[in-house]
């Protein structure tokens, strides 16, 4: 195999450089090499960063061969300038590997390779704070773990403010993903060639980490994992997602997932918009229990009634919905905020009868927009009442008319009957119109 060093400080200053030799050669960086902004490198050969090697990409860069790094690699603080560029020369029928000891770190990335199956097979802890866009292929994570370096072979890391788009069937993560930041995200995840997609709310702390992956059909699996609160009808054996929590103990996330025809048990869809909910392993248990379920049918979407009480394994399950404890509030689903006296207020009637109450309203994203205690205490709507306007103590956009769309509520009130006192939560859809 051929080599060309790079072993003196090289700074790219023109518009294009294109570093090659006759394949299968290898372009080793020993030193500094620095891509300016607005510059282009090209790598027609394998790229190998040394220990001893430095890269700051400022610029964009394009790999058409392998990447390995185990060096220092990564950009100028707080410039957004960076590109890279992960594709490939010709018609290739082999995974491109993406691999070596050390971080890399990326602001904007892009992944393009025909290749069928598994596109990328990364070997390498890399992450993103930018753009991470999926043209085409997918990307195999390798999460076993490397002694060398005391963590897994492979992540892929989105770093706050990063997001993955045009992701598809075609072209997602095979394996797990991580997230650090407090702003909502969708797991760019897939297995077998589908992609699945997770979405966790907003946390509360800044450098949350959040590790997502997808998994379909695992039939050993669910055998060992057979059992099931008695809520539970009927559980999606088909696939599974796995959400773990980093080290911090403050954030806690409401979590959505979504059910495709072609991948989900279809016994579990007979009802969805009455039945379908999110579950949960409880491994102290060693049962599914249940979390709840907000259904938005547009979007064939489930989210968590409020943040998860514990990690691990999700899938979706059907529940018996003669168990669901009713009360008799009355919920009124339609709030047309325009002053005509009618449901220009989220009418939740009889609520003031249950004075230990808490109404929350988030979008489809899992922001809350709504927050309050004791709602609509005279009942009738006179004070304490969602007027399709953000308030409350933890919201976004404070004080602001929110947008015409699909919202979800959450109610809790206690219950007191002859058999005691019961916290009950209601959850499902709420339109809202501003206009």
């Amino acid at each position: 195999m051929r080599k060309r060093k790079i072993s003196t400080a090289l700074v790219a200053s023109c518009t294009s450089i294109l570093l090659y030799g006759q394949a299968p050669s290898v372009i080793t960086n020993e030193g500094l090499f620095i891509v300016s902004p607005g510059d282009l490198v090209s790598f027609e050969g394998t790229f190998e960063n040394v220990e001893s090697g430095h890269v700051t990409n400022d610029g964009t860069v394009v790999y058409f061969r392998d990447f390995i790094n185990n060096g220092s690699y990564g950009m100028t603080a707080n410039k957004t300038t960076s590109t890279t560029i992960f594709t490939v020369v010709g018609n290739p029928q082999e995974a491109k590997k993406i691999s070596g000891n050390q971080l890399a770190s990326f602001y904007n990335i892009a992944f393009d390779s025909p290749v069928d199956q598994v596109a990328f097979d990364l070997k390498n802890n890399i992450e993103a704070s930018g753009i991470v866009d999926f043209q085409q292929g997918i990307i195999l994570v390798d999460s076993t773990y490397n002694p060398k370096t005391k963590v897994s072979h492979g992540m892929l890391t989105f770093k706050k403010g990063a997001n993955a788009v045009n992701v598809s069937d075609a072209s997602h993560v095979r394996g797990a993903i991580e997230k650090i930041g407090n702003d909502i995200f969708t797991y760019p995840s897939g297995d077998e060639g589908k992609y699945r997609p997770a979405r966790i709310s907003a946390p509360k702390e800044e450098n949350a980490v959040f590790v997502g992956q997808y998994v379909y059909q695992d039939p050993a699996f669910f055998k060992a994992r057979p059992h099931a609160v008695g809520v539970v009808k009927k559980l999606n054996d088909q696939e599974y997602w796995i959400i773990e929590k980093g080290n911090d103990k403050q954030s806690d996330v409401l979590l959505t997932l979504s059910w495709d025809e072609s991948t989900t048990a279809p016994d579990i869809l007979t009802n969805p918009e009455e039945e379908l909910h999110i579950v949960r392993w409880d491994p102290k248990q060693q049962l599914w229990v249940d979390e709840g379920g907000v259904v938005d049918m547009s979007t064939k979407e489930v989210t968590t009634v409020a943040t998860v009480r514990g990690y691990g394994f999700f899938t979706l399950a059907a529940v018996k919905k003669d168990w669901m404890i009713e009360g008799d509030v009355v919920i009124y689903n339609l709030v047309t905020a325009n002053g005509d006296g009618k449901n220009d207020y989220f009418i939740i009637e009889n609520i003031r009868n249950y004075p230990n109450n808490k109404v929350e309203i988030f979008n489809r994203w899992g922001a809350r927009v709504y927050e309050t205690t004791g709602y609509d205490p005279k009942g009738d709507g006179s004070s304490n009442v969602f007027k399709g306007y953000s308030e409350g103590k933890v919201t976004i956009d404070k004080g602001t008319k929110l947008p015409s769309g699909t919202y979800y509520y959450v109610i809790t009130y206690e219950y007191k009957d002859a058999n005691g006192s019961r916290m009950i939560k209601k959850a499902a859809n709420l339109h809202l119109e501003t206009n």
